[in-house]
This record gives structure tokens, sequence and C-alpha cells, in this order.
């Protein structure tokens, strides 16, 4: 697994997904539940994660959408 995209933004993380999702690219969310112990401040970045061969497709579809960036 290779990140693909940090962000600290809930609704930006649910666009990233469904961008993936769309293009049936298989992704992984890191650190979605670290909400839990930091009391849903929001202060920790949830990982979007591909596989590696996946990779390059991914940070293609987020480039063409102007959010390959890390927040």
């Amino acid at each position: 697994m290779v990140e693909l995209v940090k962000t600290t933004n809930a609704i930006r993380l649910t666009y990233l997904q469904a961008l993936l999702d769309d293009a049936d690219i298989p992704f992984f969310v890191f650190d979605q539940h670290i909400s839990m112990l930091e009391a849903g401040i929001g202060a920790f970045p949830r990982r979007v994660m591909v596989e590696e061969a996946y990779f390059l497709a991914a940070k293609t579809i987020m480039s063409e959408a102007q959010e390959y960036y890390n927040d």
C-alpha cells in the first residue's frame, strides 16, 4: 500500500472516496478511527491508501480533479 493523499477535511475525504469508487480503484482509509482518541477535533489526517499497482491511475484521477495534494 502506498499513500495517495492525506487530509483532515472529512468532506474532502468523502469526495476523494467517491472519485476512486467511480474509477473502480480499490482503496483504504487509514487512521479513520483515530477520531475516537482525539475527541473528534480533526487534528490527525486520514490517509487514503491504494495498492501500488493502482497508484498511477489513482494519482491521475486526483490530478485531473485538482485534488492531488495533502492538507
